[in-house]
């Protein structure tokens, strides 16, 4: 999710799950080799468990990102082999790898003889006009020789020629069948499950078929729904309440050390502002963060404003 799941948004999501494996935004081999690494892949301790997502197409490259993002601390390194924007597609990576499952098990197997932590991939279940059975079935067979740990499946189709990025998010028809195939036919691999699951009892449905599942959207935007998650996890069932006082506090603690080290405010709450979904004043707390925390001299006191606004006692409304 480029843009949406760096560091801040990670930490941010720690707060309500310990138990989630948290994923960074995809970043470019290249960019991890010659880029600003403490910019690109630093990270606060806190948010351990967390895989490092990486694009690109060259089995070397990958291999020497995958050994610097390990030297950074990360505890998995994915592949994404499922991402159908236009950067990938004029790079030859992401999606575009479905069409060549060798280079893909080449790409791993680079990997995992570099580093010691897990190595997984994240595909699509093949692209344009590609054969599904025999897409999927080809890219599953040629990373699992090479030695994933893991694979996830956004169970669409990518259209790499004919739809944008985002319409490829929602046109093409889910096909949770066509991964729960794959899952029965190789009941000794981990497989997992992304694409349009927009809430928990969903996933928990899923995990009869399957090893795992992804959240992406329905998280970002609804991020109160990761307090489940650990509960889910543990077979408890009930969500474990928000201490939202408390999580607030962290949050503004955590902004005021951004701003501190030349950041700003936006930065960190830019990714809060599906908090309070549902509940009395969550209107008005989306409207002082898309606006007031957006100043360049705006500091932890408009997170803190924002918060004041919204009526925890109160029922939750539509707002």
């Amino acid at each position: 999710m480029i843009d949406w799941t760096d560091r801040h948004c990670r930490f941010f999501h720690r707060q309500l799950t310990g138990r989630a494996l948290l994923y960074t935004e995809m970043i470019v081999a290249d960019a991890v080799i010659h880029g600003d690494r403490e910019r690109l892949l630093g990270f606060d301790p806190l948010e351990h468990r967390v895989a490092l997502q990486l694009g690109g197409s060259d089995p070397g490259k990958l291999a020497e990102a995958a050994a610097i993002g390990v030297a950074e601390g990360y505890d998995e390194i994915n592949l994404n082999v499922g991402c159908p924007s236009d950067r990938v597609q004029s790079g030859a990576f992401g999606a575009c790898l479905m069409k060549t499952p060798a280079l893909v098990g080449a790409c791993v197997a680079a990997m995992k003889a570099r580093v010691a932590v897990p190595v997984t991939v994240k595909c699509r279940l093949g692209v344009d006009d590609q054969d599904t059975q025999e897409a999927l079935d080809a890219l599953a067979e040629a990373v699992w020789r090479a030695g994933a740990d893991a694979l996830w499946v956004h169970a669409r189709k990518a259209w790499l020629e004919g739809l944008s990025p985002k319409e490829n998010r929602d046109i093409p028809p889910l096909d949770y069948d066509r991964v729960y195939r794959l899952k029965a036919a190789n009941p000794e691999r981990f497989i997992g499950l992304n694409g349009g699951i927009g809430s928990l009892a969903e996933a928990e449905a899923h995990l009869a078929r399957v090893d795992a599942v992804m959240l992406g959207r329905a998280a970002y935007q609804n991020p109160a729904l990761l307090a489940g998650v650990d509960g889910m996890l543990d077979g408890e069932g009930a969500p474990t309440p928000v201490d939202f006082g408390a999580l607030i506090d962290t949050m503004a603690a955590y902004a005021g050390r951004h701003i501190a080290a030349g950041g700003r405010l936006s930065h960190v709450t830019r990714h809060m502002i599906g908090l309070f979904h549902g509940f009395a004043g969550a209107r008005r707390y989306r409207q002082i963060l898309s606006s007031e925390a957006t100043a360049q001299n705006a500091g932890p006191e408009i997170l803190m404003k924002a918060f004041a606004a919204v009526d925890l006692a109160a029922e939750r409304d539509a707002a």
